[in-house]
């Protein structure tokens, strides 16, 4: 129990340091163009951190794409000869009447 309470009052005491820390440097000329420059390259890292971790998400989505495109071009015909019969298709339709 005894050490519980000593972290405690070194992580408090730390964070009164920083607290002070803090106040002084917004003190300082320029010093709270500084602070808000460190809170902006905060936000940004964090939502950095987000889109990282979405991109595991995405690999695996590819990773299903792929296999399924993989598997529809062994089972499908050659691909030169459906575009060749699609525009020829698309040449012998008529425009709709008007």
């Amino acid at each position: 129990m005894a050490k519980g309470k000593k972290d405690k009052d070194v992580l408090s005491r730390l964070a009164d340091r920083g607290e002070e820390a803090l106040s002084k440097l917004a003190e300082l000329p320029g010093g709270t163009k500084a602070l808000k420059a460190l809170n902006d390259l905060r936000e940004r890292v964090d939502e950095m951190g987000k889109k990282v971790r979405g991109i595991d998400a995405l690999e695996k989505r590819i990773a299903v794409l792929e296999k399924e495109l993989g598997a529809l071009k062994r089972g499908a015909k050659p691909a030169a000869g459906r575009v060749a019969s699609r525009a020829k298709a698309a040449t012998t339709r008529k425009p709709p009447a008007s």
